[in-house]
Formats: structure tokens, sequence, C-alpha cells
């Protein structure tokens, strides 16, 4: 059941992308899998750990993201998924769960990336290990500097059942049921009209999200599931929306910007 549940969520590209190996590092996770990750590190404040969306690879987002650490001035690490692009095993929920801990660990230990300095940021399916990962971090007592949702799933059920009120045996990402226990600023942006995660799935989790945690949300007018970035680095304001909630959010007591 759970293999036939995660074929159909998991959909990696069906060709890897091209990964120069001079650029990326490889990852051991507690599920005994190989995976690769990338990290630009421009000796900042703040470092922002990428969980990518479905039907990606780091191969394709690496551009991107080397432009967003440009950007933004912040150190960027992107980690792959098990079963995606060059890494080895299946993907699942509980491999993503074991991923975004290698890359968290890597960051920690490696690094030496204080929690209070580290961004989670998850698009699409990525919101899952995002969630995870903020959650574990609270419940430690060590959580992190801020959370950036975009395009979020309340969880993987209520994208085919939407009149879902209580999370089913089996439901993957039940990232609403996480959002109480989230000690970190959180911000929410999700087009009005995404075609595969509707708006109603990041509304419902800003509202989830406790009130001294909630950042103004984005709701990006006409923007789909996979065009934000466009159309907002079209307007100018893809930057200044994530820099506001840099400075607004994740720059007080925990640091200066």
């Amino acid at each position: 059941m759970g293999g036939r549940i995660s074929s159909l969520v998991f959909q990696p590209p069906s060709k890897p992308s091209h990964i120069n190996s001079t650029k990326y590092i490889v990852l051991p996770t507690s599920k005994g899998n190989m995976i690769p990750a990338f990290y630009f590190d421009r000796s900042a404040h703040l470092t922002v750990l990428v969980s990518h969306g479905n039907a990606e690879d780091l191969g394709m987002i690496y551009d991107q993201f080397f432009d967003f650490s440009r950007q933004l001035n912040v150190n960027v690490m992107a980690f792959e998924y098990s079963g995606y692009g060059k890494a080895t095993g299946s993907p699942s929920e509980a491999n993503c769960y074991a991923d975004i801990d290698a890359a968290f660990k890597y960051l920690i230990e490696t690094k030496k990336v204080v929690p209070s300095r580290l961004i989670l940021f998850g698009r699409s399916i990525g919101s899952g290990p995002t969630c995870y990962l903020a959650e574990r971090l609270s419940e430690g007592g060590t959580p992190v500097g801020g959370v950036i949702l975009q395009s979020p799933v309340l969880s993987i059920f209520r994208v085919v059942f939407p009149n879902l009120r209580h999370t089913w045996w089996g439901d993957i990402f039940p990232n609403v049921d996480r959002m109480k226990r989230i000690e970190s600023p959180v911000f929410v942006m999700h087009g009005t009209r995404d075609e595969i995660i509707p708006l109603g799935h990041g509304q419902e989790l800003f509202l989830a999200t406790p009130v001294k945690w909630r950042a103004r949300p984005l709701w990006v007018e006409g923007g789909g599931h996979n065009d934000l970035e466009g159309l907002l680095r079209h307007e100018g304001t893809y930057f200044s929306c994530v820099l506001e909630f840099f400075r607004e959010w994740c720059f007080t007591e925990r640091g200066v910007y």
C-alpha cells in the first residue's frame, strides 16, 4: 500500500539532469542512501536549506538558487531526495525525512551553522520535509530562524480529497498537523490559480500557524504552481518579499542583518 502511494506521489524526472561532480558533495543518510547536495558559501549571517519541488532535481534548480544566494546574500544548501537525480535509493516519505536530516547534520557539524540562523525553504512537496524538520527542532528546543513555504500542501491526501478534515492513517506529509508545534516565523506564498495544489492549502497552513509566528503571507494574483518565481521576478518583487521576511522576522534578537 505504502509503496503504491509513494509511486504515485513522487515523480522524479525520467532522466537525471547533468551534475558537474566538482560542484556537489555527497551525503550518507540514516537509511543507507547516498544523496548529492550543493552549498553556496557567502560567509553570510543566514543559511537557507532548500527542499525542492516534485518532478525536478538538483541540476534543474542549481542556477536558480545560485542567483537566490547572490541576490539575497545568504548561504544556500540544497539536497537531493533519495531516488531523484543521482541519489541512490527510492523516494518515500521516510527517505525524504532522512535526506533532510542528513543535510541538516552536514550544516551543523561541518559548516557550524547555528539553528537560529538557519532558514528552511520548502517548495511544493518540499514543504513536507521542511515542516518535519522545523517541528523536530522546535520540539527539541533548537528552533530554526525561519520557515518559507512556497506552494505547500496541507497533506498529500488533502490534495485528492479537499474536504478532508482529519488526517487519515497512511497520509503523507501531514504538514497541517505539524504547524502548531513549529516555533519559528513562517512565511507562506501561494498562487491564486495554482492548478496542482490549490490556494486553500497555503491559506489553511497560514491559519494553522500560531499567531505569534505568522509572517504576512503572499498570495500571488494569477500565479500557478510552477510560475511564482517568474511572475514575481518580472514584477521585481520576488527577492524583495523574501528579504522583507528576513529583515522583519529573522534578524531580531537572533542576529543583525
